[in-house]
């Protein structure tokens, strides 16, 4: 199976072509306490010969997206060092001071230890820098302490955990579904999207589920394959392995998301919400829960 999917990924260098200039690279940081979730997305996009950034705030009650000069964007070395104005998002911590019109954001949160994957979450698909979208998590889960106050509202992150990830390209998939779940002892991700490649399109999985220190990847260079979507669910299984995860309730907000580098594309998500969990490992239940604290995307349907 592997030697396969390397196959397809050297015959896929050749052919495809890069997007006509367009570029976006963004980080996604996830903060959550006992009762708040707040989701900061710091974002570089090229389009047309244009470089821009963003900052976007969502909420479990609001959404912001807040505009930058390029020339207030930096990142140091290829690791996640970023400066975007008066902010600083980096492996310890993020700092936040931004007075805009309708808009007041600051304070600073202090990350412990990360705790990183096994390895690329892409596998071999790491090496076709033309994808559509290629996708990095930084850290499954950390400590986070300190407090934001957004528009006069504090939020207390006082002994409180935290989850980074990333993702880089030209365009968000036309049909996906992401989500995100920090629990206790553990974190979940599941993406599932259409992807081109080429001249052909395929369904792309990729996901781990993080529990009691040990990780489960789950990914099509693996051999994971769709066994069912819809109904705001999905159904992915991997050998002996079987993962589930449903969109009970959403609290969907609108973000901006990249086409061809541009933020213009309006997807929706609930950066805290009712989703269920079940994973299985050779018909065994190891996991089978529900939390109101999932983020959850799914843009599968329009």
């Amino acid at each position: 199976m592997k030697r396969i999917i390397l196959a397809i990924v050297a015959a896929i260098v050749f052919l495809s072509p890069a997007a006509a200039g367009g570029y976006f690279n963004g980080w996604y940081f996830k903060l959550q306490s006992e009762s708040r979730t707040m989701a900061l997305i710091v974002a570089y996009h090229r389009t047309g010969g244009v470089e821009t950034a963003s900052l976007q705030v969502i909420t479990d009650e609001m959404v912001w997206n807040v505009p930058f000069d390029y020339s207030s964007f930096s990142r140091n070395g290829k690791g996640l060092d970023v400066t975007l104005g008066n902010c600083r998002f980096s492996p310890e911590g993020i700092v936040l001071d931004v007075h805009e019109e309708g808009f007041d954001l600051e304070g600073e949160v202090n990350f412990g230890p990360w705790t990183p994957i096994n390895g690329d979450i892409m596998g071999p698909f790491r090496y076709v820098h033309f994808m559509q979208c290629r996708h990095s998590v930084w850290s499954v889960r950390h400590n986070v302490n300190g407090s934001i106050t957004l528009n006069g509202d504090k939020y207390d992150f006082s002994d409180s955990q935290g989850y980074i990830e990333g993702d880089r390209g030209y365009s968000f998939p036309s049909v996906y579904v992401w989500t995100q779940c920090l629990f206790d002892g553990g974190s979940i991700m599941l993406s599932v999207a259409d992807i081109p490649m080429g001249l052909f399109h395929f369904t792309g999985i990729i996901g781990f589920v993080y529990y009691q220190g040990k990780e489960y990847r789950i990914a099509t260079y693996n051999g994971a394959s769709l066994k069912g979507i819809g109904n705001n669910s999905g159904t992915v299984s991997q050998k002996d392995m079987e993962l589930t995860v449903r969109l009970i309730e959403k609290n969907a907000k609108p973000l901006y998301a990249p086409v061809n580098g541009a933020m213009n594309r309006v997807i929706r998500e609930s950066a805290s919400c009712l989703a269920g969990y079940k994973f299985t490992i050779g018909g065994q239940t190891i996991l089978d829960f529900q939390s109101p604290k999932a983020s959850f995307e799914y843009e599968w349907n329009h």
